[in-house]
């Protein structure tokens, strides 16, 4: 962007302060990435379509290539990364790897984010759940089968914690 406009946004970034300064229509992704070296959230295709990008913009999944920053003012985001010291998503990650769900990797961060999201809301998710919940995810390895395990396999290793 060249036309020399800029702002400076503030936001939460996986429960740190952060406050960059960029022209207001840079891709959240970007700043992400470029910016705060936050490289677990993947480019895919750069037009919402994958959902490889997917991140918690004040709890709801966005796809961060579709965001301007400036949308981010006083946000909280929550990236890969930030659920990589939460214990129950750490069972989620788990379980994808331990269910083949995770093959070349660029599009497991947005699913494991848009999976972390459904269970948040829903503990025991239905086949039907599983479809919405990923609609906006593409797989070009696994096809959705071993995502489905991977999830499904969490959801009752959290289910159990739960109760215990």
């Amino acid at each position: 962007m060249s036309s020399g406009v800029s702002a400076t946004v503030r936001f939460t970034v996986n429960e740190r302060p952060q406050s960059v300064t960029a022209h207001p229509l840079r891709r959240l992704l970007d700043v992400l990435r470029e910016d705060l070296h936050l490289t677990g959230t993947k480019e895919g295709c750069g037009e919402g379509e994958c959902g490889a990008c997917a991140v918690l913009l004040d709890g709801e999944v966005v796809n961060s290539c579709l965001v301007p920053i400036l949308h981010a003012q006083d946000a909280k985001i929550v990236t890969i990364e930030g659920l990589a010291h939460n214990d129950k998503a750490r069972l989620l990650q788990e379980a994808f790897i331990q269910c083949g769900g995770a093959q070349c990797g660029i599009c497991t961060p947005g699913m494991v984010v848009a999976s972390w999201s459904l269970l948040e809301r829903n503990p025991l998710p239905t086949d039907d759940d599983l479809r919405s919940a990923l609609s906006g995810n593409l797989c070009r390895c696994t096809g959705y089968t071993r995502i489905f395990d991977a999830i499904k396999s969490a959801s009752g290793k959290l289910s159990q914690a739960a109760a215990e």
